[in-house]
């Protein structure tokens, strides 16, 4: 069978083919489509079902329409229903602000996500532990019902008091709306995350209700292009790192806020684990952003605390931090006067200035092909590059900010490795990681070109090229399950748990799990479910995540979990208190997760080379100064080969500079390892 993964980018469109008898891939690019994402998917099928020489038998896709949805900020038509009395929610929100107090006096707190007049109180009541205190009124709900339809309301959160303890009032308001407002998209707090913390929970449901219609046209229209193929199965990645059924996540869209970046990290930690890393940093860059994540063991990190936009989205997702820097950033004088790069982007189009469509500002691409980084076309010759148009937009930048051009180019270029660079610590050493233990895995089409840069700006072991850099995170989604994670706040001290109660509660996220595993087609026998647990010391209000073993739920289980929270908070805080009675453990959320296995496909094997391969040609590139440079295929290049800096590695997809003091070793699957010579 062959099966295609496909993954949506800002500027291009990734697709990779596998020959599942045989262990054959093949990939490619197209130009994405922001207007309509579903043509750039079916051109980038068709193209690679040519490639493999046979119609695909299922696809795997990496969307950002529900990302796209909720960066553009437009929430018209979107009303929250709550619990009487907590009408001000997402007004109170958090009162935090952003960056600290030290901004506080130029700060103006944005709009909310739903407008006062379009949220309702339900009257209706749950104690802490689920009780009902007031019956639900359902003639006041359905009045709002119909209140909210009159306005021209089109999607609808429901988020009420202690709901995911006991689920029956929201359900009853979902039937309630269907009734009195057909065709509103209707999104339930119980379903979406059974999760403490009203006003995370509530913004959360807001999201998933919001683009629940948009989603579901955009999952019709690619069902609509696969009639031409026959209609295969059709999954989605999810942010969690696993993948689901086009139904599944119709019904649960917020599980695909990061669906494109998780396939990356995840793509990146299949990579780097088969060459003998197990501390990695996998960065994506690509033509409007760079996603970094952390991979230790094999498994990129996951979160609940994820932010898209100024959103927090607490659903299980890897934790990945994005930072406006790509290949097609526009570089720009701040009113200050200083260079600056990103976060605006040429996107796909017009794109930067040297793809000739009508870009009027410098990109990054804009610069590296002016110092000779990158060759005059792209996707072996699809994309000719006008040096020209290059020069002459960066000349214009370079005289707004007193430069020459050349070196104007090179504060581009040095300032966006800076803004990878602090995405970089984001993920490491606010997470208490020290960044030296860790080698950088680079890919996307832009990843590569900075990966030295980085090297020396972080002091990092190496760096790591994946083979076909510019498709990992199209190759990611063919390496992962299919997975659905649940959640389920259970409060309670450690030294109070009532094991018979733990296990009844975990007994019912498994159930549900299996069902769901059981609705994509696995038979019990293939299912596998993970525990987990969020824990955290009395007084504190944060939670760490922990596993927690499979087995009988006893004495020995409670422990284990425990023992796993304090060497946890050890690694993340640098202090615990294991065995001090006045530091009281409690445990907080129940977590698992149901995994139905799907093969990950072999990584092919490079065969040797001669250690010193031939150059195919030079051109001026300069590195501080301008050098004349070896260029290399790297297509021709063995296993073994080894290629000493000042070089070029040019391929279908992406280009990789090698600085002087830097040597590229090519390993036995192909991947680059840069390294300081």
């Amino acid at each position: 069978m062959i099966r295609i993964g496909i993954d949506t980018g800002g500027t291009f469109t990734d697709v990779v083919a596998l020959d599942e008898t045989s262990g054959a891939m093949v990939s490619t690019k197209v130009a994405s489509t922001p207007d309509d994402p579903s043509r750039a998917f079916l051109a980038g099928a068709r193209q690679a079902a040519a490639l493999a020489g046979a119609d695909p038998g299922a696809f795997v896709h990496g969307t950002t329409v529900a990302t796209n949805a909720l960066l553009e900020g437009d929430f018209a038509g979107l009303a929250l229903l709550v619990t009487e009395g907590f009408r001000h929610v997402l007004e109170i929100a958090r009162q935090s602000v952003p960056d600290g107090y030290g901004n506080s006096y130029f700060w103006v707190k944005p709009d909310r996500i739903v407008p006062l007049d379009l949220v309702r109180e339900v009257p209706e009541r749950l104690d802490a532990t689920g009780a009902v205190v007031r019956p639900l009124d359902e003639e006041a709900v359905a009045a709002s019902a119909r209140d909210l339809a009159a306005r021209g309301v089109t999607a609808v959160g429901v988020c009420l008091l202690h709901s995911y303890l006991d689920p029956a009032h929201e359900r009853r308001v979902r039937a309630i709306l269907a009734r009195e407002a057909p065709g509103v998209a209707v999104s339930i707090s119980s379903d979406v995350l059974r999760e403490y913390r009203e006003y995370e929970r509530s913004v959360t449901t807001l999201v998933d209700a919001f683009v629940k219609p948009r989603v579901a046209r955009y999952v019709a229209a690619i069902g609509d292009r696969l009639a031409a193929f026959g209609a295969p199965p059709f999954a989605v990645m999810r942010s969690n790192g696993g993948i689901s059924s086009a139904a599944q996540v119709t019904a649960q869209p917020i599980t695909t806020v990061l669906s494109g970046p998780a396939a990356g990290a995840l793509g990146a930690s299949v990579v780097a684990t088969a060459a003998g890393f197990d501390r990695v940093l996998a960065l994506d860059g690509g033509g409007t952003s760079t996603d970094v994540s952390v991979v230790t063991g094999g498994e990129p990190r996951l979160t609940t605390e994820g932010v898209v936009g100024r959103f927090p989205v607490k659903v299980p997702m890897i934790d990945i931090v994005t930072v406006g820097t790509g290949g097609g950033s526009v570089a720009w004088v701040s009113r200050e006067g200083g260079l600056k790069v990103g976060p605006r982007s040429a996107g796909a189009d017009p794109g930067p200035l040297c793809y000739g469509r009508g870009g009027t500002e410098p990109t990054v691409t804009d610069a590296h092909l002016l110092l000779g980084r990158i060759p005059p076309h792209l996707l072996g010759g699809a994309i000719p590059l006008d040096a020209d148009a290059a020069r002459a937009g960066l000349a214009k930048l370079a005289d707004e900010v007193g430069m020459e051009v050349e070196a104007c180019a090179e504060g581009v270029l040095e300032i966006a490795a800076w803004n990878q660079a602090n995405a970089i610590r984001q993920v490491t050493v606010r997470r208490g990681l020290d960044v030296r233990d860790f080698v950088l895995t680079a890919f996307g089409g832009s990843g590569p070109l900075q990966a030295a840069r980085l090297v020396d700006l972080l002091g990092l072991r190496a760096a790591l090229v994946p083979r076909d850099p510019g498709t990992v995170s199209a190759f990611g989604l063919l390496t992962v399950d299919v997975r659905v994670d649940d959640v389920q706040t259970h409060v309670v001290a450690h030294d109070d748990l009532d094991l018979v109660a733990l296990a009844a509660a975990y007994a019912g996220l498994e159930e549900r799990g299996r069902t769901t595993l059981a609705a994509e087609g696995f038979a019990p026998a293939d299912q596998r479910v993970v525990r987990a647990a969020d824990l955290r010391y009395a007084g504190q209000a944060f939670e760490v995540r922990v596993p927690a073993p499979s087995g009988p739920i006893d004495d020995a289980f409670a422990a284990t979990t425990a023992a796993a929270f304090h060497a946890a908070h050890r690694e993340r805080y640098g202090y615990a208190y294991p065995g001090d009675p006045a530091k009281r453990v409690e445990w907080v959320n129940l977590r698992v997760a149901g995994v139905g296995p799907v093969p990950t496909p072999a990584l092919p094997r490079l065969a040797p080379g001669s250690g010193d391969p031939r150059p195919t040609g030079t051109r001026p590139v300069r590195f501080a100064a301008w050098m004349d440079t070896h260029l290399y295929d790297r297509a021709r290049l063995g296993a073994g080969d080894v290629v000493a800096g000042p070089a070029v590695l040019e391929e279908f997809g992406s280009t990789v500079p090698v600085p002087p003091g830097f040597t590229a070793r090519a390993d036995a699957f192909g991947n680059l390892v840069l390294e300081r010579a």
